[in-house]
Formats: C-alpha cells, sequence, structure tokens
C-alpha cells in the first residue's frame, strides 16, 4: 500500500524509509505561522494546535488525490503550555534555546491519516525533554554547528544529530521526538491492507 506524506521533512520522510513504507512526498503549502496564530485566538493549547495542523496539512493534500491516504504530521514545543514556534533567524533561535535552559518542555507530535478529505485515524504523542543548564558560550557553541536552512526547517534542536547533548533527559519514543510516532502509524497501515 502506498500512502502520501504531507510534509516536506527529510527526517519523516527517512523514518518511513527506515521502516519500508512506500510513500510519495506532496508538500501542504500551508501558512503554520498563519494557522497558529488563529489557532491560538481561539484559546487553542499546543497539544491541540499541533493535531490540527497536522489534520490540515493532510486534507489540504488528500483533496487532489481521492481514495488515498495521506499522512499529516506536525510537531510543537510547549514550555508551560506556551507554544514555541520554530525561530525565524539564527537570533530566534538563541533566545529560544536560552529560554529551554535548564527548563523541563513538552514536545508534542501528532499525525493522522486522512482519505477523501476526512480524517480516518489520528495519534498524538507527548514526550518530555530537561534541557541541561547551559552557558551562554555553550549554546552559540552548539548552535554555530547547524547550517541556518536545518535550524529554520526544523527547529532549535535536532535530536537525532548534536542536539541529544543539549539535554539532561529525554523521555519518550525517539521517532516521536523526530517528528513521526512510527509504530502506531504501521499498526494502522497494516490494518488497512
Amino acid at each position: 500500500m502506498k500512502i502520501i506524506l504531507a510534509s516536506k521533512s527529510g527526517v519523516r520522510q527517512q523514518i518511513l524509509k527506515d521502516n519500508n513504507i512506500i510513500f510519495d512526498v506532496v508538500h501542504s503549502n500551508v501558512d503554520e505561522d498563519m494557522a497558529k496564530e488563529s489557532f491560538l485566538s481561539e484559546g487553542a493549547d499546543p497539544l491541540i494546535i499541533s493535531k490540527n495542523l497536522a489534520e490540515l496539512k493532510a486534507v489540504k493534500v488528500s483533496k487532489n488525490f481521492p481514495d488515498t491516504l495521506v499522512l499529516g504530521a506536525d510537531s510543537v514545543i510547549s514550555l508551560n503550555d506556551d507554544l514555541i514556534n520554530k525561530p525565524n533567524s539564527r537570533e530566534e533561535a538563541l533566545k529560544i534555546l536560552l529560554k529551554l535552559n535548564g527548563s523541563i518542555h513538552y514536545l508534542i507530535s501528532s499525525v493522522c491519516f486522512v482519505k477523501n478529505g476526512s480524517m480516518v485515524w489520528n495519534f498524538t504523542d507527548k514526550s518530555e525533554l530537561k534541557m541541561k543548564n547551559l552557558s551562554l558560550k555553550d549554546i552559540e557553541s552548539y548552535l554555530k554547528k547547524i547550517d541556518t536552512k536545518t535550524l529554520l526547517s526544523y527547529g532549535v534542536y535536532q535530536i537525532e544529530a548534536d542536539g541529544l547533548d543539549l539535554f539532561e533527559y529525554v523521555k519518550g519514543d525517539k521517532d516521536s521526538i523526530m517528528g513521526l510516532p512510527i509504530k502506531q502509524i504501521k499498526d494502522y497501515i497494516k490494518i488497512q491492507k
């Protein structure tokens, strides 16, 4: 069974490949910042925002691919129930890491399958991460290791790369933290065959 991934995330694509899932990639081109602002203005918390964004992306792509399962995914960072967005600049990335420094925060990863414009399955996973108490020099040194495009596309830390060194502990499923809770996705696909 072939699915469509409504995400341009290279990490998500790699997780699917590593698990022998056949897929095509179709970008949803959803304006995530605008959607998040809209959800926040309606009083949505980070968990609801993550779920809604995953669904929004998949629904948008699904409209052009009848009778095909479209996988939508979204991950957000929640600190004290406040949404932490992806940085728009290196300076913003530094501010975000300083805000997370020494604190416990949550990474919420939501996925859903949509078929013919309607959601048929969804799953959300919440992981707890505690960042070490790092010096400004340590944080700046970490940021220098990441090229700007990666930083702005994937957020302030890449858990699959050097980002793991930023943390005192990480409680949660590694695939979920990287953006795709693959076990649950595979379980759903199995039922569909």
